[in-house]
């Protein structure tokens, strides 16, 4: 069995080989919504045991939790987010309440739109022999406008370094022994904050961007509302952030010099940037050839959110998250490294 949606997905050798792990799935809904498609997952994962371990933490509103534990409980473990690990990011919030419950050392945390399948989960699995986190490559199926147009960010992602998926897999010791018991909950971009977290720790960060992943596509009110979120994660990362903004005035001197070859060049120099990405590591298979001419696209609109986020940080201090603002995008690795020699972040050996 390959998984609830075919075996047309990555990493299908060694399907069937057996593991040890923890599934861990954070999930908040404001309301009530019919997901069978979640529904069957769920059930299919459960089905992997006793090899796997399934974790639903879920901070969703009373009536909405007790809706879904009608739906799940019968199947997986699906509880509520602890209140002492509160954190403002709720996704964090979750993981990190996953995280003690977890009853194995390997765990796979996934938002609810990726969709495993049997072989990706054992070679990302099998891939913490070799590292204490690891991220594999996110593809979107089916490919409707909006998620094609953030693929040109997955493609340039692949070529400059490695894009950041819905899932990663984390090995809870490092190779000193120190246990991993969660990361800051107050920062906005989550992912990279617990992987610098392992890299302070000791672990080792391992990207396979030839592991593929299904990620079912947001929809396109969801896509537009994360725009100038996902812009401000670039906060954590000031050369990025820095290359961003400097996108819009690069174009406005291009178009008030009259020099329209110019700008041409350049959208063709990110097609050929996106379509190395494309072609990586086996990539062609999933993602098509005209989402390389879509990267300009989502570069264009990405140098337009970053000014939108910079505003943001200078006016508000920071971006609205849910009913919140956030100012941190993430910590960076050597204050989190300070932090865990001075005792701020605790840890066990």
């Amino acid at each position: 069995m390959s998984g609830p949606h075919g075996s047309n997905e990555a990493g299908t050798e060694g399907a069937g080989a057996r593991y040890t792990a923890t599934y861990l799935l954070p999930i908040r809904r404001t309301h009530i919504e019919a997901d069978d498609d979640l529904d069957a997952y769920l059930a299919w994962l459960a089905s992997l045991a006793p090899g796997l371990e399934v974790i639903v933490v879920d901070g969703s509103p009373p009536e909405v939790f007790d809706h879904h534990h009608a739906r799940w409980a019968a199947h997986v473990a699906h509880i509520a987010p602890l209140g002492v690990l509160r954190g403002a990011n709720g996704k964090a919030w979750g993981v990190n309440t996953g995280l003690r419950y977890a009853s194995h050392e390997r765990v796979v945390i996934a938002d609810d739109d990726v969709r495993h399948d049997e072989g990706s989960l054992t070679r990302l699995v099998a891939l913490l022999d070799h590292a204490e986190v690891v991220r594999p490559q996110n593809y979107f199926h089916p490919l409707p406008w909006h998620a094609l147009w953030d693929t040109g960010r997955i493609l340039l992602n692949r070529t400059l370094g490695g894009d950041w998926p819905g899932t990663l897999a984390l090995r809870r010791h490092t190779p000193a022994g120190e246990r991993i018991e969660g990361y800051d909950g107050g920062v906005l971009f989550e992912n990279l904050e617990l992987c610098r977290t392992v890299e302070a720790a000791g672990g080792r960060h391992l990207v396979a961007p030839d592991l593929y992943v299904r990620r079912k596509p947001p929809t396109a009110r969801h896509f537009w509302s994360q725009r100038v979120r996902q812009a401000y994660d670039e906060f954590a990362r000031p050369p990025v952030l820095l290359a961003e903004l400097a996108v819009a005035p690069a174009v406005a001197a291009v178009l008030l010099a009259r020099r329209p070859g110019s700008l041409l060049a350049g959208a063709l120099g990110v097609v050929a940037l996106a379509e190395v990405g494309r072609r990586r590591a086996g990539g062609a298979r999933y993602f098509p050839p005209h989402a390389s001419v879509m990267a300009p696209v989502w570069v264009l609109e990405r140098a337009a959110c970053s000014w939108i986020a910079l505003w943001w940080r200078v006016r508000h201090g920071g971006i609205r998250y849910g009913d919140q603002v956030l100012t941190k995008a993430a910590n960076s690795t050597a204050d989190l490294r300070r932090q865990r020699l001075d005792g701020a972040i605790p840890h066990s050996t």
